[in-house]
């Protein structure tokens, strides 16, 4: 597979020709070959929006919504071509593929639905014959970044919703998935998305600080939204700072799943094992931490390794069955490895699984972890979770908030009023009482808390971050003034 740049609607090489390459990390095998954009591909796309923006900003919402529906029809046609590309380029199992195709379909609906919701409200005024109110309007550019492990539905909704509030967007594409992005900007152009609305950027790694960082600081760019690590994440909001340039960040997570003393073992289980391992635990909302009350630890911990243990790993493309695929790269493996290891020598114990052969690693629980071990508090991003057990719920609210993430959670317990207590008191962006926490709804606001970024993707919410909120005033010109 092979991508380009598209600047202005029109798909063209980098400057010089330059490449770059994503590689299988099992096989080796070459995957695709991007363009390598430099500064000067990466500003001829800012340009290129910038100039869309003044008639893409008066265009109607009809029109908008149009764009969407049909981008959405689009990616469901081109859904065996997008499975296709992510499985290979970043080893998703073939049913998480299919979930990012038509849940960037999904997403792109509910975008269309936004585009009349872009509203403000009239005020009350002391000031007679005045009329007060507040209109909200698009900002302009929008810098927006996606990362590989959602590759459909982050790409989605880091486009589209900067795109319906009447932004223009340059969107920088993972180098792990460049085309699996790819496609989701295709289905826009395809859908007749005007020129240079949309604009698609890759470049290779070591050249990605000076390309981000010459389209942040670029004048037309009033917006920058990134998924990714929080490590990258702190990165692109001192960046922004300097030039005073809002930033949406949805960044990493250590998410708590609390079991209480009343829970459903069977239930609690079934959404651990989900919540644990699907994509490989290389989701942002990934369950990373169990917090389970000592009176069920046994009971659950028996039935959790005895389910993992169950769970098919391998490699999507040559075994349909297979649940678990590599990790994104094969240098993961070593630096679980060590949290493994760590763990170990501290007094953890090993209730399924094991250590990881390169970027190959099958479902692991370390039982027993306790703070002062490394993996305790580091995000893993792979097919391992832990049991930290405690003794009733103030303790499980402690160790769940005792975490510099907050994205995700979830609570299992039979008292739905207790469990909804221990809900709120966590400190995490979604909690989801009964259910894993891995999930995700357009209609619903995504986004987190602490170290896990700020500002919310989804829903109305969203409509805040990719517009201006401006008072204006309509008065009398006869009016009398003190001097």
């Amino acid at each position: 597979m092979q991508t380009q740049l598209i600047i202005g609607n029109r798909a063209r090489d980098a400057r010089g020709g330059r490449t770059f390459e994503r590689r299988h990390p099992l096989t080796g095998d070459l995957v695709t070959t991007g363009a390598a954009a430099n500064v000067d591909d990466a500003i001829d796309a800012v340009e290129s929006a910038a100039e869309a923006f003044p008639s893409w900003s008066a265009t109607g919402p009809s029109e908008r919504r149009r764009i969407m529906l049909a981008a959405a029809d689009i990616m469901e046609r081109r859904a065996p071509e997008f499975v296709e590309a992510m499985m290979s380029e970043v080893g998703a199992a073939e049913a998480w593929a299919a979930v990012h195709a038509f849940g960037a379909a999904n997403l792109f609906r509910e975008a269309a639905g936004l585009t009349t919701q872009v509203q403000g409200e009239t005020l009350p005024t002391d000031k007679p014959g005045t009329l007060s109110m507040t209109v909200r309007q698009p900002a302009g550019v929008v810098l927006s970044m996606a990362p590989w492990n959602g590759a459909g539905v982050l790409a989605a909704r880091a486009i589209a919703y900067p795109i319906v509030c009447g932004n223009t967007v340059v969107f920088r594409a993972s180098e792990t998935s460049p085309r699996t992005h790819a496609i989701v900007a295709e289905a826009l152009h395809e859908a007749r998305l005007p020129a240079g609305v949309l604009n698609f950027l890759t470049s290779a790694t070591d050249d990605s600080e000076q390309v981000v960082g010459a389209i942040i600081a670029h004048p037309a760019v009033r917006r920058v939204n990134f998924t990714g690590s929080t490590a990258v994440g702190r990165i692109i909001a001192e960046k922004a700072a300097r030039h005073l340039k809002p930033v949406l960040l949805e960044l990493g997570g250590k998410s708590p799943f609390v079991v209480l003393d009343d829970a459903d073992i069977d239930d609690a289980v079934r959404a651990a094992v989900v919540g644990a391992f699907l994509y490989q635990g290389q989701i942002c909302m990934s369950t990373e931490r169990f917090v389970v009350d000592e009176q069920v630890g046994d009971a659950f911990v028996a039935e959790f390794a005895s389910r993992a243990q169950k769970v098919p790993a391998g490699d999507p493309l040559t075994d349909p069955a297979c649940v678990v695929g590599p990790l994104i790269r094969a240098e993961s493996g070593p630096r679980i490895n060590r949290l493994i290891d760590d763990a170990l020598s501290k007094g953890a114990v090993l209730a399924v699984g094991g250590h990881a052969h390169g970027a190959a690693m099958p479902p692991t629980i370390l039982d027993k972890v306790r703070p002062g071990m490394d993996i305790y508090d580091q995000e893993t991003f792979g097919p391992i979770t832990t049991i930290v057990r405690v003794t009733g719920v103030d303790e499980a609210v402690r160790v769940a908030n005792d975490t510099e993430y907050g994205l995700a959670a979830a609570v299992f317990g039979r008292d739905s009023t207790r469990a909804l207590q221990v809900a709120m008191r966590i400190q995490a962006g979604q909690v989801h009482v009964n259910g894993s926490t891995v999930q995700n709804e357009a209609q619903a606001p995504f986004g987190g808390m602490k170290a896990s970024g700020y500002g919310r993707f989804d829903g109305r919410a969203v409509i805040n971050e990719f517009t201006d909120l401006k008072w204006v005033t309509l008065e009398p010109s006869d009016q009398p003034y003190p001097f």
